[in-house]
């Protein structure tokens, strides 16, 4: 059986997971079948492990907040016919613990040991601790 992996990636731009859900709520942004999708030049050489299951596992200022499960990639090619890669996502944003990250470029594989759980049911409509405050807790191990 193949192992789960999961991708994580920036998402530019966006302050909130509520930020996150609008921007997908654009039809450009949306496949024929309605899916929010994230056109990225790299395809993920892992792509097996991560449609076993895995997730797109969301940066927002600077830590992880959120995830989609990955439902498949597609090749699209650009009007400057570069091949790129579609990463297909459910609908549904599952807000997760909140876990620091550093900056990076692109996106990134996370294994499913390193994921941040999804946040206990009930809990999903809390407002987030401002981004400092979850960097202090998380540099003395609280969060």
């Amino acid at each position: 059986m193949t192992a789960t992996l999961h991708l994580q990636k920036l998402s530019v731009g966006t302050e909130t997971v509520a930020d996150l859900v609008r921007w997908q709520a654009n039809k450009r942004v949306r496949t024929t079948d309605n899916l929010p999708r994230h056109v990225t030049r790299m395809w993920p050489k892992r792509a097996d492990e991560i449609l076993n299951g895995g997730s797109m596992y969301w940066v927002i200022k600077g830590a992880i907040l959120a995830r989609q499960e990955i439902r498949r990639f597609e090749e699209k090619i650009g009007a400057d016919g570069i091949r790129r890669c579609a990463i297909i996502l459910a609908p549904e944003v599952v807000p997760v613990v909140p876990t620091l990250k550093r900056p990076f470029q692109g996106w990134r594989y996370l294994k499913a040991a390193d994921a941040p759980m999804d946040l206990p049911q009930g809990r999903e409509a809390e407002e987030p601790l401002p981004a400092s405050l979850q960097a202090a807790l998380a540099e003395i191990g609280l969060l």
